[in-house]
């Protein structure tokens, strides 16, 4: 599913994001992407759906070399992964079912099919009832939950989230982790970065952690 290949992102000077990644993610996989701020998560899930170019290295996603890909091509690619950002950045003029549908609207979907379809991603976070409100008129958590909808309603082959629940208390975590395990469950390959140990803990899973750039560990995590 996910192949990287010796993947360094510099910015310029002696340091570099990412060095020297290797990994092989299985379709299906549910993986922590771990390490303190500055590890390197945000760029390494920014690559995955090309907003960054590899300096060096090779990134495959379904055989596809993602690294050659022309700007023409990236929409294509992105139209198979969900992302989930931890400032949500949901469009705060627009209701909460135009944020959802907007991603299946950019597909040319026909309208029936797109107000099925976020109709059924809201009932999932158990939002429906909030179609028509402006993002700002309801609290972090439900906004988290719209963000999960608009990157779920695509039915992504991929789902990469970013510090889903860096903002948010004990009980919203658990429920948007239930939300990740049921995608997950239904065949979408998850990736999740965080520096929330108590995640992991909490919902055994794979666990990669990278140091300054480099991956110094990855756990399979050991299922009762």
């Amino acid at each position: 599913m996910i192949q990287l290949f010796n993947v360094t992102k510099s910015y310029g000077g002696d340091s570099a994001a990412v060095k020297d990644l290797s990994l092989q993610i299985p379709k299906g996989d549910f993986i922590y992407v771990t390490g303190a701020s500055g590890a390197g998560k945000t760029t390494f899930l920014r690559m995955l759906y090309a907003a960054e170019k590899p300096t060096r290295g090779q990134i495959l996603i379904n055989g596809q070399n993602i690294t050659r890909f022309r700007s023409h091509q990236i929409p294509h690619l992105r139209r198979k992964i969900g992302v989930v950002f931890q400032d949500f950045k949901l469009l705060q003029s627009r209701t909460v079912y135009e944020n959802v549908a907007f991603a299946l609207e950019a597909q040319g979907k026909k309208r029936y099919e797109v107000s099925k379809k976020v109709y059924q991603a809201l009932k999932e976070v158990g939002l429906e009832h909030r179609l028509q409100r402006k993002p700002l008129e309801l609290s972090g958590g439900e906004q988290q939950r719209i963000a999960i909808a608009r990157a779920l309603v695509v039915d992504p082959l991929i789902l990469l989230a970013d510090e889903p629940s860096g903002n948010l208390d004990q009980d919203v975590t658990h429920e948007i982790m239930e939300l990740f395990k049921n995608a997950n469950a239904r065949g979408t390959t998850v990736l999740l970065a965080t520096h929330d140990h108590s995640l992991h803990q909490r919902f055994p899973r794979r666990v990669i952690t990278l140091d300054k750039g480099k991956l110094v560990s990855d756990q399979q995590a050991h299922l009762s």
